[in-house]
């Protein structure tokens, strides 16, 4: 991900004003379905309550030795990346629950840039709940 801003985005900023609504994170494991439809009601739902998405959050549990299953959690992950986006979530906030092999930093590597394209941020969150 880009070090620097957008262009435009200062100029953005600027004409930015307060909104009256709470952000929240959504735990992925409480989302019934990240169906189009299924999001959809969600965001108009929590928009009438008066909340945003700020970030989905997922724990992600790789089997460093099924690929199978590697694979099965990297498309889940990219559902969620998806999910956030359609959301208009800004992260994925992604807990990792594995011994960290070059497999899995290939797969979360594929997964940042996927969601780099979505317009999320994914934030790796260690075991202690910080980024």
């Amino acid at each position: 991900m880009s070090a620097t801003s957008p262009p435009g985005i200062e100029r953005t900023l600027r004409g930015c004003r307060p909104a009256d609504v709470d952000p929240v994170v959504i735990d992925a494991s409480d989302l019934d379905s990240t169906a189009p439809d299924h999001l959809r009601d969600l965001k108009r739902g929590l928009a009438a309550r008066g909340y945003q998405p700020a970030a989905v959050a997922t724990e992600a549990a790789f089997d460093a030795e099924n690929t199978l299953e590697r694979q099965r959690e990297a498309d889940r992950l990219r559902g969620l990346v998806r999910a956030a986006s359609f959301l208009g979530a800004g992260r994925i906030e992604v807990s990792v629950d594995a011994t960290e092999s070059d497999e899995v930093r290939t797969a979360l590597a594929a997964l940042s840039e996927r969601a780099d394209r979505e317009g999320v941020e994914l934030v790796r969150v260690e075991a202690d709940g910080t980024a």
